[in-house]
This record gives structure tokens, sequence and C-alpha cells, in this order.
């Protein structure tokens, strides 16, 4: 590990430069290659192939053994890929991790705060990592503090702050050496509402004033409508990509909804519908869901055509959940294989 911490601790001016030109070459800042990942008794990345543009939210978004956690692995450099390359800023994660770890801020979803310290000395501790010393070590440490709210916080002890704060905190050290790509795991994680609200203001920030790539993992939707860009991924394949109104855009008109007593029941009014209305709609557990503009007027003449046969109903616009359905034929949260942290 000799040649990797020597690495690790060039100097910022280093990673300053080539976020610049990564920038100015309007270069991808995230490159996914037929990204494939196998446990042996599970395949958890499939031939993943996008990219993350310049000064961009990005989400990953997908239920628990989707994959999204062995990508962030991969992306922080933890994991090699069985198959593939993933790049950031240029450099592969697997052949060159120390120059990507020069342009990643990590930020975990478990913390990785000394609560017996203070907010200044875990910003000075995690600076030395990469080779900051004396005064430009201190004056970054300010310069983070400030840009997350916390300066008046430097020198008290971590664990006397609120959720929200030491999620700042743990902002702060991922911004350091001044990275051009910021990976965040499942962010909001045990934050109260107004601490997710402060959390997205933050990285608009950094998106908007610094140009920082910011790439964050999700499994809530409501979180993942903040992003510019979204990867839907389920069971290891990527679904759907695209801004949250563009993927919303797609299904068009409304969702109606039409509630049954059971999956067979749901089956059977899925396959009179389509008969009666030449439509195609899917069945879900024990309801049928048909995409359709004016979506009351329809709803309206199905429980007419078939009286009895429908317990409950509604109509709503498409939301990310109907992305998903539509795209995996399933509901979110039906994903089997649950992925370990």
């Amino acid at each position: 590990m000799a040649t990797g911490q020597q690495t690790l601790q060039q100097t910022a001016q280093s990673s300053h430069m080539s976020a610049g030109n990564s920038a100015s070459s309007g270069q991808a800042p995230i490159e996914l290659d037929r990204l494939t990942h196998d446990y042996g008794s599970r395949l958890a990345l499939d031939g993943l192939s996008f990219d993350v543009r310049p000064a961009q939210i990005f989400g990953l978004l997908g239920p628990n053994g989707s994959g999204k956690t062995t990508l962030f692995r991969i992306l922080s450099t933890l994991m090699v890929p069985t198959s593939g390359h993933a790049r950031i800023a240029g450099f592969d994660v697997a052949k060159e991790p120390n120059r990507v770890r020069q342009q990643t801020g990590i930020v975990f979803q478990a913390s990785s705060l000394d609560v017996k310290l203070t907010v200044a000395e875990n910003l000075m501790h995690q600076g030395h990592l990469y080779g900051l010393r004396g005064p430009q070590l201190q004056a970054r440490a300010k310069e983070v503090l400030a840009r997350v709210g916390l300066t008046n916080r430097a020198k008290d002890m971590v664990e006397t702050l609120s959720g929200g704060q030491k999620r700042r905190v743990e902002l702060a050290k991922g911004l350091i050496h001044s990275p051009s790509v910021l990976l965040l795991d499942e962010p909001s994680t045990g934050l109260d509402p107004g601490a997710r609200i402060d959390l997205w203001n933050y990285l608009r920030i950094l998106r908007d004033d610094q140009g920082v790539t910011v790439l964050v993992t999700t499994h809530l939707m409501e979180e993942a409508e903040h992003c510019d860009r979204l990867a839907i991924l389920s069971a290891g394949k990527l679904v759907a990509l695209g801004s949250p109104a563009e993927l919303k855009a797609e299904i068009g008109g409304d969702v109606v909804q039409f509630e049954t007593c059971g999956p067979e029941a749901a089956a059977a009014l899925g396959a009179r519908i389509a008969e009666r209305f030449a439509v195609a709609p899917s069945v879900v557990g024990n309801a049928v869901r048909v995409e359709r503009e004016h979506g009351h007027r329809f709803l309206t003449e199905v429980v007419e055509a078939f009286p009895g046969a429908i317990e409950s109903v509604s109509v709503s616009k498409p939301s990310l959940e109907d992305v998903f359905i539509q795209r995996t034929g399933h509901r979110f949260w039906l994903e089997k294989n649950e992925e370990k942290s």
C-alpha cells in the first residue's frame, strides 16, 4: 500500500488541474462500458453501459438486489468488476484506482466520522490522507465548512451534532481535496425531512457553483425526483435512463388502476379489458393497470362494463414507480435478491 499512499498524497493542485481539464474537455466524468460483476451465485451487474454528464446530479435508483450497491463499490474502487470498464475523469477504476481516488469524494451510507473529535479535526485527518498540510489545509477546511453551513461548529465535538449536521460534515470530508466527482450512497438515510431538504440544496450548490458531478444511490422515489438524470436498475440490468420528466413522459396520459379480489381475478379482468377496449393492460398482483389519455373517462367506462369485478379504482399522473412497472412488469419492492451493504 506504500505506493498507493504516495500516489494519494500528491498535491491538491494536481487534483484541481485534472478536474478542470475534465470539465473543459467535455469528457463524461463517469463512464460505464459493458460493466459486469458476477458473485458466482448471482449476477449483480449485467453489462451496464451509460455515462454521467458534467455538473449533473445523477441518480442510481433501484430496490434491494438491483445492483446499485455493487456498482457504488466498484466506482469507489472497493471492488474490481468481473468484466467491462468503469472510468471516472477518464481513469479506469480497476487499473488506476489511485488516480480515481484523487478525483472522487465519497460519502458512504454508514458514518465515517470520529465522534470524539471536533468537526475541524475530522477534516484535518481527512485532508492529511490527500497530502494537504498547513495553511493550505486550514484554508480548505474553512472553505468547505462555509459551503456546508457549519463554520460556527468547527470546534464542536461531532457527537454533539444533529443527524443532519453530521451528514454535512461527511459531505465536507468528501470535498476536502476538491474532487470533480462526488459519490453518495443513500445520503438521506436517517435524516428528518428538513435535513433532507438541506442536503439536496447543498448538492445543487455544488453542481451549480462548483461544477461538481454528483452521483447518488437511492431506493426512494421522491429523492430520485430531485436528480437531473436517472439510471433505474433491476436485477443488475439497466431498465431505464433519462431525466425523471422524460421517463414519466414516455408513459403518456394517466395511469388507471383497478383493484380486484386476487391475482386470478385481476388476470381475468385484464383479459376482458384488453378484448373490450383494445388496450394492453398490465396485471400486477391484485391490480390491473392501464395507461390512457383522459383516464377518468376510461375508468368510468370500465366500471360500467364490468360491474362487480372491481373492488376499487384510482387514476393518477405517471410516477417513477409506474416507469419501473412498465419496464419490468412488477412493482418496485418485489426484488427477491437482497443486496448486502
